[in-house]
């Protein structure tokens, strides 16, 4: 009987899990294990780009790429882990509740939006932090071209001042306007607990994204906080009130709850600690990557984030490595130390930085060209051709 490997989730981490395992069994001709994907949809959603238009058209699809390589692929939604049993629990697309074994697991289910208890942020506020969300968002400010002129209409308040608020935000003023006519009086106000406008980013791109917000007329309410969300707007911290037909909620994300399923530290983000090959600490047959793994990606202290630009390669050197541990090879180290940002900064441009300090190297127009080549091409699935998938998901591609 062969060896299971069984990966759930198929965002980033875990299609680049499933090819670069199918790669390096391929390499070895070994076909005494077989490689399963448990997710709710063969498709990558293209998470970067949710703060967009159109979120329905951005995801990818990736049957037809996990049948050129053998991956088998399971349509459910993982429930629970029994890690005595080796065995995962799911429903299937009709609701039926089935059962998958494996030999070795790759947990790969991502991260949501952290759930805030904040009053009315539930009930409504908006955000883009799935596809479904986004889609949801879509439609309420379609429809309120519907609503009569106001300045609650024409108001969006921004939750939270990181890279998703800041995306979302400079995004919007265009967003509205094609709706609500060019002359429509827009205000879009990001609220931030920072003492500075793009301070959570750092001090040299911060000037970017000031200026960017100044050209397309962001506002920022700074050291400050929405402490409630009701159907007309947000009160602040301060007791403020500002009218908003539109709150957009993006303050951070934490691990998928099944990592709490299986035996092991985790940070405080919810990820589980792993080894330099990715294997969760303390468990034999246990990986994890992208967005559930606490993963050194240098040796000068820095951790790979819940970014894609991470998923993707920690996804590379999962499927590798426990591949390689079925195999009885010597798995690749995991080793990312480049870090970059290309963060949207909506009609302005966008901005490109190097290194952690994030040093800024491209702006306006010739930020946004990268930005287009990333969010189109390079986040996007390989073709559905054996080889050409196969050579993407080598985890010694140097990292551009």
């Amino acid at each position: 009987m062969k060896k299971q490997i069984l990966v759930i989730g198929a965002g980033f981490g875990g299609m680049w899990t499933a090819l670069s395992a199918t790669r390096l069994f391929d390499i070895h001709q070994h076909d005494g294990a077989e490689v399963t994907v448990l997710a709710p949809q063969a498709e990558l959603r293209v998470r970067p780009r949710f703060y967009e238009p159109n979120a329905h058209q951005l995801a990818a699809p990736i049957d037809k790429l996990f049948d050129a390589v053998g991956v088998k692929f399971v349509q459910g939604a993982a429930e629970t882990i029994d890690v005595a049993e080796k065995c995962v629990a799911y429903l299937d697309a009709f609701g039926a509740k089935k059962m998958l074994s494996y030999d070795k697991l790759v947990l790969a289910t991502g991260s949501r939006l952290a759930s805030p208890n904040t009053p009315g942020v539930v009930q409504h506020a908006f955000d883009v932090d799935q596809i479904e969300q986004a889609v949801r968002l879509e439609n309420h400010l379609k429809a309120l071209v519907e609503q009569p002129e106001s300045t609650a209409r024409n108001t969006v308040v921004v939750a939270g001042g990181g890279f998703t608020g800041i995306e979302t935000a400079t995004e919007m003023p265009a967003r509205m306007r094609a709706i609500l006519g060019e002359r429509a009086d827009i205000q879009v106000i990001i609220v931030d607990r920072g003492d500075k406008v793009g301070a959570s980013m750092g001090e040299e791109i911060s000037q970017s994204i000031a200026e960017a917000s100044t050209e397309l007329g962001v506002k920022w309410q700074l050291k400050s906080s929405v402490v409630a969300v009701d159907e007309n707007g947000v009160t602040l911290a301060d007791g403020q009130r500002i009218d908003a037909k539109t709150v957009i909620w993006t303050t951070g994300v934490r691990a998928s709850t099944l990592t709490e399923q299986i035996p092991g530290e985790r940070d405080g983000l919810g990820r589980l600690h792993v080894d330099a090959h990715l294997k969760v600490i303390g468990q034999d047959d246990i990986f994890a990557t992208g967005d559930v793994a606490y993963a050194a990606s240098d040796d000068i202290g820095n951790h790979a984030l819940m970014t894609c630009q991470h998923a993707i390669v920690l996804g590379r050197h999962a499927g590798n490595n426990v591949a390689a541990q079925l195999l009885g090879v010597e798995p690749t180290p995991y080793s990312q130390p480049k870090y970059v940002t290309c963060l949207d900064l909506g009609a302005w441009g966008a901005v490109y930085t190097e290194g952690w300090d994030r040093q800024v190297k491209l702006v306006k127009q010739e930020g946004k060209a990268l930005k287009t080549t990333i969010n189109t091409v390079w986040i996007y699935p390989p073709a559905a051709d054996r080889q050409a998938a196969w050579a993407a998901a080598d985890p010694l591609i140097p990292i551009a």
